[in-house]
């Protein structure tokens, strides 16, 4: 594991903001962090990153007890808050930054004008910080925070002012640094981007982990049996045992008991004299799934509450 947490817990005053949460990053997987606005995704990133101390727990980095002075260097941290100098020239921000992650001015420069290729920002080297669009200066901290070839790469809403064909270029240079041993944690409120891109996830709300695993054995978990099946006439005889949820021309949506099999439903089709189109299940998405969990916790501990 390149990343552990073990019974983490920050509190404040009024706030457990961090309550007791516990999970493991494997090295080179693509991590999401999820939960709502207040959830404590923010102060477990910061105590991941040495910028608070939790009051109890333990973070191990690469099997080792955390040391933000030892392995603060083995990370790149890209907060959802922008911090560049508006006033300097972006190359020279890349170089400057660069060599304060201990790089030399030669070795900044190149591997700034590598990402800037890569990044399609070479036009844009002399140009003020303040002179970029909001999507170009989210590509500028992606270099800064990527440009030390950090083992553990933290990206606090990365896509944020990003057009479709930037998002994408991003999109692509996070898959080839996991493919090359990066392990990324992503965290965001875009629950589309999550199935796209992460492979693993955990879902925080009120400061409690209330969900932890693969996106696919996530999506499996909480299917509901829901089918789909298109077929190449509109008017047919449906089978008894199936409960008709919507149909829409030759496109019907039922549920189907979790019993029965749902390759007797095509059989009946089929001998019902109807040529079988397409048929499928139809998996939840993990915004669906945020939203029922994110609800009920906070439904459950409303009621604790009260009580």
């Amino acid at each position: 594991m390149i990343l552990s947490i073990k019974n983490l817990k920050k509190y404040y005053a009024t706030q457990k903001a961090v309550d007791d949460i516990s999970f493991d990053i494997e090295r080179g997987c693509i991590f999401g962090l999820l939960g709502p606005n207040g959830a404590g995704k923010s102060t477990l990133l910061r105590m991941i990153t040495g910028i608070f101390y939790p009051d109890s727990g333990e973070i191990l980095f690469n099997g080792q007890k955390f040391d933000s002075e030892k392995h603060i260097e083995e990370m790149g941290y890209m907060p959802e808050e922008r911090g560049l100098y508006k006033k300097m020239k972006i190359g020279e921000q890349a170089v400057y930054l660069a060599q304060l992650r201990g790089l030399s001015k030669a070795e900044a420069t190149s591997r700034s004008k590598d990402w800037f290729r890569r990044l399609d920002m070479v036009s844009w080297w002399d140009k003020k910080v303040e002179d970029l669009s909001k999507g170009m200066s989210q590509k500028l901290q992606f270099v800064t925070t990527v440009i030390h070839n950090p083992m553990l790469l933290i990206l606090d809403e990365p896509f944020s002012g990003l057009d479709p064909v930037n998002a994408n270029i991003l999109k692509d240079e996070i898959f080839r640094l996991a493919q090359e041993g990066t392990t990324v944690i992503f965290s965001t409120h875009r629950m589309e981007q999550v199935e796209e891109i992460c492979d693993k996830i955990v879902l925080v709300n009120q400061g409690q982990k209330i969900l932890d695993g693969s996106v696919k054995q996530i999506k499996q978990d909480f299917k509901e049996n829901i089918f789909t099946i298109t077929l190449d006439k509109s008017d047919v005889v449906l089978p008894s045992s199936i409960q008709l949820l919507k149909q829409e021309g030759n496109r019907i949506v039922f549920h189907l008991n979790p019993e029965q099999n749902s390759n007797d439903v095509l059989k009946h089709f089929i001998q019902m004299g109807n040529t079988v189109l397409a048929f499928e299940e139809m998996l939840p998405s993990l915004n669906d799934i945020f939203i029922r969990l994110v609800q009920d916790t906070s439904a459950a501990r409303a009621f604790q509450e009260v009580k």
